[in-house]
């Protein structure tokens, strides 16, 4: 019974590390000082964002290329600053992790 209960526990932190990894990797390039995962802060909710774009094919690239080069005018006039520094893979892994919350 332990060796199950165990091999429970190890599968569901292998699913549950990535989201985990991610929301991490958004603390580390400091996108919670203004995104939350499930309300808005000073921009949209992470899952409020997912939710906008689910089904259209379209959003990984555009928020990739929003996120690196900041944008204003789709959550309202606060602006997004652009983040360069931010390495493209992070960006990518970020934004993909945005998408698939529900």
């Amino acid at each position: 019974m332990k060796r199950i209960a165990f091999a429970a526990l190890a599968a569901l932190s292998i699913v549950a590390a990535p989201a985990l990894a991610n929301e991490e990797l958004a603390k580390k390039h400091a996108c919670t000082a203004c995104h939350s995962v499930d309300k808005k802060l000073v921009g949209p909710g992470y899952k409020e964002v997912a939710t906008k774009y689910r089904g259209d094919a379209k959003a990984e690239a555009m928020l990739i290329d929003k996120v690196k080069k900041g944008g204003v005018g789709t959550w309202g006039q606060v602006p997004m600053p652009p983040n360069p520094s931010v390495p493209d893979a992070d960006v990518k892994t970020l934004v993909k992790w945005v998408l698939s919350l529900k």
